[in-house]
């Protein structure tokens, strides 16, 4: 199989420090943005976010992949399994009126994270989601979107 690497010499991935339980005293990604992991994947809260579109997600698989050309299939299942697991929870909790995925490979592809992942939107009649930047957030106004799915995950999984 042929390798696409770009994370530049001694990359330290953030979703390998997310997945290990490691914080850094940053507005990173924190274990309390965790809102589901199984022996696969780890379901959080980005950190990042857009104006009109709070509390999106990203899913990422356990191990390290670089991007979609060395995740395993059957790695990518549970990825899309852990995804619609949450496109049901913010249907129910954000009480949005549709659910967007997008995943990026490569510089080219809009990738800056070194790190396979998948994000998860909640969308809303006319919220302007490719049209705006986003931004990064702080760690206190990611924990009621995280309570939320989090407890509607435990709830009906």
């Amino acid at each position: 199989m042929l390798e696409y690497s770009h994370k530049p010499e001694g990359y330290e991935c953030p979703f390998c420090r997310v997945v290990s339980g490691v914080e850094r005293p940053n507005k990173g990604t924190k274990q309390r943005d965790i809102i589901y992991q199984n022996e696969y994947i780890t379901v959080f809260i980005a950190s990042k976010w857009w104006p009109n579109n709070k509390g999106h997600v990203l899913v990422v698989p356990n191990e390290h992949y670089e991007n979609i050309y060395e995740l395993p299939a059957d790695i990518a299942a549970e990825i899309h399994r852990g995804a619609q697991l949450v496109a049901f929870a913010m249907k129910d909790t954000y009480e949005c009126d549709g659910i967007s995925t997008r995943q990026h490979n490569e510089p080219a592809g809009n990738q800056d994270v070194w790190h396979y992942h998948l994000h998860v939107y909640p969308r809303y009649d006319n919220d302007c989601l490719y049209h705006t930047k986003g931004s990064f957030t702080d760690p206190e106004e990611r924990i009621f979107y995280a309570e939320k799915l989090r407890s509607w995950i435990i709830k009906n999984n």
